[in-house]
């Protein structure tokens, strides 16, 4: 296994994320805990000592499963992590309730890493509001106690959330999970989170390293690309590469769901084999094939913004619309749409076209828009 020097710990550069964790009948609710014990079993003995679960994983089960399974073992052999759950606005005033449940969920006395957990357009108002909710004022306290060695946060927002969180606790923060993986090195940004964290001292947790499995296979056309450049290395392995290039990273978080999927990604990080720069250029263009048949191809140059009589961000409403259309779906568009007035959502929309008449990229905007619509009804 190959290890990370963080602090006065020394971290398994895999870590094992309790968010897919195998269940019984395709319930998310009814995990599977023989076979999570035995993956964790296994993961230990093979050298995986981080472990991450999260209040809302499995119906809230995670917690309890992972509890259970790490308790098998003395608990100088593992560490974990927690996150406060404040992708939930309902959950901001209940931090001192919330904190002390999850340490009793999870059978310990203390988390190695707590998080605040997904930082975004929706709650970055609420996470720095500490007069009204003072959430950042108790995670503080509880690391001043020893009931927290490392507080940190993951983030999905964009760069500008994550840039007005680290402006007011960059300070009280030592670690970021973003998502990253080749494809949203470009395409959420990732690169440009990854240098924010550097102007902080910060390194990066990553999550979502196969993107809910997406990555884990590749057309025929790719796969046999990639496979010229590294014979023996497989499709997961390569996005695994991928990641060990970036040299700020710690942890990589694998939402592993099954035995074969821990087994395959140990035996990847049992060596450290960054990309060389011809190979690292290859997977930057498989992932923007793989985006660029769902897309649309906005450069933000921001001519259509002067000419929307309705003052749509338009650049950002098309970056929204690319993410929901890869993904077929998910949180993150819906999630960050929620946060914008009704006036400013894609719906608002005149279909004028003034924006087209000036798009160097000859986008149809409006029929986009149109399209964004209808998806997420």
């Amino acid at each position: 296994m190959v290890y990370k020097e963080f602090k006065d710990k020394r971290l398994s550069a895999l870590g094992m994320g309790a968010m897919r964790l195998p269940v019984i009948d395709g319930n998310d609710a009814k995990i599977d805990e023989a076979a999570v014990q035995t993956m964790v079993d296994y993961a230990i003995d093979h050298g995986i000592n981080y472990f991450d679960t999260a209040w809302g994983y499995h119906n809230g089960n995670s917690e309890l499963a992972m509890g259970r399974a790490l308790a098998r073992h003395p608990r100088d052999k593992f560490y974990l992590a927690d996150k406060f759950p404040g992708y939930d606005l309902g959950n901001m005033d209940k931090v001192k309730t919330i904190f002390p449940k999850q340490l009793e969920k999870c059978g310990v006395d203390y988390f190695d890493f707590y998080l605040f957990h997904n930082v975004c357009e929706v709650n970055i108002d609420a996470y720095l509001d500490n007069k009204k909710y003072g959430v950042r004022d108790y995670l503080v306290r509880m690391r001043d106690e020893g009931k927290i060695e490392h507080l940190g946060f993951s983030v999905h927002g964009s760069y500008d959330v994550m840039k007005r969180f680290l402006d007011a606790y960059g300070k009280d923060v030592e670690f970021c999970q973003i998502q990253l993986n080749y494809i949203d090195y470009d395409f959420q940004d990732a690169k440009a989170k990854i240098e924010l964290c550097k102007q902080y001292g910060l390194p990066v947790w990553v999550m979502e390293p196969l993107r809910g499995g997406r990555l884990a296979t590749l057309p025929p056309e790719q796969t046999d690309a990639l496979k010229k450049l590294r014979p023996d290395e497989t499709v997961p392995a390569w996005a695994f590469r991928f990641i060990q290039t970036i040299p700020t990273v710690g942890v990589t978080l694998s939402g592993m769901s099954n035995f074969e999927q821990l087994k395959a990604n140990i035996e990847t990080f049992d060596t450290d084999k960054p990309l060389v720069p011809a190979e690292w250029d290859a997977l930057i263009s498989v992932g923007n094939y793989l985006t660029s048949a769902s897309t649309v191809p906005c450069t933000a140059c921001r001519y259509c913004t002067s000419h929307c009589p309705q003052g749509l961000d338009i650049p950002s409403l098309l970056s929204l619309y690319n993410e929901h259309a890869f993904t077929k779906g998910g949180f993150l568009a819906p999630m960050a749409l929620s946060a914008l007035p009704q006036e400013k959502q894609p719906s608002a929309c005149l279909n004028c076209k003034s924006c087209e008449a000036v798009c160097p990229q000859q986008i149809k905007i409006s029929n986009t828009l149109a399209d964004f619509v209808n998806r997420l009804n």
